[in-house]
């Protein structure tokens, strides 16, 4: 059976034996009263349930990868809806167009966007609900509902010694017409934003219940392994089935799209017959070049297109041509892969016409195109099943892992969960691109005169508009996917947004300076990319932030002083810049055999500034400590901002230490954590958080933890050794 969202509705309120109150989301449909001109629909966005028995259940719609919406999300409903956030209770939403990222137009998580985008309007949801319930206890008590209250689940009497449950008032309440006036409760009034520090999912993770893709166990369910080109782009050619299916526990050798799928019993089983597999490879059309030949290749085309203009300010040729002094540099990072500790996996199970998938992804709309790709099946006979995840870091907005248990499990009459070695994750990874910038300035007596970054490599779109295209218009026929995802690239910036993943952290130049000239050099060598955690933020971050360490440098300046008068209009910026610096013990002796590097960024609408303390102790970088200020508005859970903040720092230092994806004849040459390794926390360094209070509304802290800490290491590292590292990963011997 299909489920539209009323069907969803009906289901769940005939299930729960209670009644349901639809929200009206406006931030979140595009519409602003939620209400659809031609059709005169309305159309919530979110829905909140509350059952006769007082239970409250909350639709997520987005997902919990460990940043924490399950609970900021909730937070917020239960302030306006005058409940403990632990009175609710979460489930993750179903596809269905409610439920779409207003910013992307896609059910996606990722870009630090839900806080933001859910900051009004789910308070809106909670405020209505709150309201509807106090003028059915109004209608009850034949009271003012003006001079009613609510208050830990109940709607209070005027007398103030009555009271109802919410529980008692739903049937009524749901009778109760939205009137769109309702007011949020002031600040000075909130209980728990700004306060809370529990997190709602801690208990079910730390004690096992919380059930992540890979935990997913149905009935008779088989496991499946898929051997794929071990370079990009190569088919299969032959493979040796009828042998490796007499193995015992093989169920079905298969090719797919991406290679041969071996289905067995039991997963150690599908493991074993992989070693037996033997699969010939046509590699025509399959990848070949290795890492070098990349950073040639944008050397060339760097040499031979100045690129499209990004941001034009003032006469940079003129500036520079008469500058005192002209300071070049160049930069380079390398592929990165994603590394979430829960490897990639999937649960899928074809039957009665329908499939039904279990996936920890970011994007279920994106999952059901991506299993209506390779089957026989419309994307409305596809129901995805959101799982908790086990990380994500952009990896699982790609959805190729979904395609491959849809795939087999179309040819099965059982459920089949195909599940990704850690090999495999690494190999077959979409890298964040490897990226080369070209910097220059100009220098008048210290002062900074211009600016001219020219930034070389490929942008995500390209890549990413495959599903993402069809997902926004599913009614699409399958034969047009392809298409649309072409259109889509085609009409980039114009009928679809601008993909800035490649210059992000670049356009938004904070510092002061008259002249100012950044583009970017389109060159894709066809290494398969994604969104990886502060997806540009992370090499534009590092090529901004050291170039002006460098600058300060060659001016003869203190860093942290030269960031700071260049930033007299950008108040935000200095906040956090100087709150590191404090906090950081900038103006203190440094211990010997150590050195301090600063660095900024202002990345998905929050800024942040660091101090890394950071020597050498056997012949091995070492960081010591690390201290960042964050201004990111309204701060809904405080421990949660601290955790994204210290969790982007080791995400980063993990990058900035180790990182790098190398390529040799096509093939990854890393594997597994032993050469592609993540900070041990022996490693780990002191992290000292401070937050800034603000009245602005709050933005995202999954990700801007990250950019600064590459460029503050490696700054640390000059000032400590007075070489300057402009390739990552940074190098204790460079």
């Amino acid at each position: 059976m299909v489920m539209n969202r009323r069907d969803f509705l009906k289901v769940g309120a005939g299930a729960s034996g209670s009644l349901m109150l639809s929200l009206s989301l406006p931030g979140c449909s595009g519409l602003p009263t939620g209400y659809e001109q031609e059709t005169g629909e309305w159309r919530p966005d979110a829905w909140l349930e509350i059952t006769r028995d007082d239970r409250i259940y909350f639709t997520l719609a987005r997902v919990e990868m460990g940043q924490g919406t399950y609970t900021g999300l909730t937070t917020l409903i239960a302030e306006e809806l005058e409940v403990p956030p632990e009175a609710i209770e979460p489930r993750f939403a179903p596809v269905a167009d409610e439920y779409k990222n207003p910013l992307y137009k896609l059910q996606l998580t990722g870009g630090s966007t839900s806080l933001a985008t859910s900051w009004e309007p789910l308070r809106t949801a909670g405020a209505e609900a709150r309201e509807m319930l106090i003028r059915a206890a109004a209608g009850v008590w034949r009271v003012d509902a003006k001079e009613c209250s609510a208050s830990e689940g109940r709607v209070i009497h005027p007398n103030g010694i009555d009271s109802m449950r919410y529980g008692q008032l739903v049937e009524l309440a749901s009778k109760e017409i939205l009137r769109g006036d309702v007011a949020l409760k002031p600040a000075a009034e909130w209980k728990y934003i700004g306060k809370q520090n529990r997190r709602l999912d801690a208990r079910a993770k730390s004690t096992g219940k919380a059930v992540y893709g890979i935990d997913v166990s149905l009935p008779d369910m088989a496991y499946a392994v898929v051997t794929r080109s071990p370079r990009y782009g190569g088919k299969v050619q032959s493979f040796n089935g009828g042998e490796v299916r007499a193995m015992p526990g093989v169920l079905e050798v298969m090719e797919i799209d991406r290679g041969v799928a071996i289905v067995a019993d039991r997963y150690w089983r599908a493991r074993k017959a992989q070693d037996a597999l033997d699969v010939q490879w046509d590699f025509s059309g399959a990848l070949g070049l290795s890492t070098p030949e990349v950073f040639e290749t944008y050397r060339k085309a760097a040499d031979e297109d100045a690129g499209e203009s990004e941001r034009s300010e003032g006469d940079i040729d003129s500036v520079l041509a008469n500058a005192g002094k002209v300071v070049e540099a160049e930069y380079s990072q390398p592929y990165l892969a994603h590394a979430t500790l829960e490897p990639m996996n999937a649960t899928a199970w074809y039957r009665n016409d329908h499939m039904e998938i279990w996936a920890p992804t970011q994007a279920p709309d994106l999952g059901r195109i991506a299993a209506a790709r390779v089957t026989d099946l419309a994307p409305d006979e596809v129901t995805i099943n959101t799982t908790f995840l086990g990380g994500g870091f952009g990896r699982r907005l790609t959805q190729d892992y979904i395609e491959e248990a849809a795939a087999v499990a179309f040819r099965m009459d059982r459920p089949v969960k195909v599940i990704w070695s850690r090999e495999e994750d690494t190999r077959h990874d979409l890298y964040r691109p490897a990226m080369l910038h070209r910097m220059k300035a100009g220098l008048n007596n210290g002062e900074l005169s211009g600016w001219d970054h020219q930034i070389v490599g490929p942008q995500i779109l390209n890549w990413y508009v495959r599903n993402a295209g069809p997902a926004q218009f599913p009614w699409t026929p399958k034969f047009l996917y392809d298409t649309l995802g072409k259109v889509g690239v085609w009409a980039e910036g114009i009928a679809t947004p601008k993909d800035i993943s490649a210059i992000e952290g670049a356009i938004e130049y904070p510092y002061q300076v008259a002249n100012i000239d950044i583009r970017h050099t389109h060159i894709d060598p066809g290494v398969p990319i994604t969104w990886w955690r502060s997806v540009g933020y992370s090499h534009n971050g590092f090529a901004v932030e050291t170039f002006m360490d460098e600058l300060a440098h060659e001016a003869g300046q203190d860093p942290y002083r030269f960031r700071r008068r260049l930033l007299e209009n950008e108040p935000r910026h200095r906040e956090v810049l100087d709150r590191a610096a404090r906090l950081g013990g900038w103006d203190s002796p440094v211990p010997e055999g150590r050195a301090r590097g600063i660095a900024l960024m202002r990345s998905f609408g929050t800024y942040v500034a660091q101090v890394v303390e950071a020597g050498l102790e056997d012949g091995a970088i070492r960081v010591y400590k690390v201290a960042a200020a964050v201004d990111c508005g309204q701060v809904v859970n405080p421990a949660i901002v601290v955790d994204q903040i210290e969790g982007g720092i080791l995400f980063g230092l993990t990058a900035a230490l180790y990182g790098e994806i190398t390529l040799e004849q096509g093939e990854v040459q890393q594997s597994n954590f032993h050469d592609y390794p993540l900070l041990r926390q022996y490693e780990r360094p002191e992290v000292e958080v401070e937050i800034v209070d603000s009245t602005e509304t709050p933005t995202g802290v999954g990700e801007p933890g990250v950019p600064p800490v590459i460029p503050a290491l490696g700054n640390a590292l000059f000032a400590l050794t007075g070489k300057r590292q402009r390739t990552l990963p940074l190098k204790a011997d460079a």
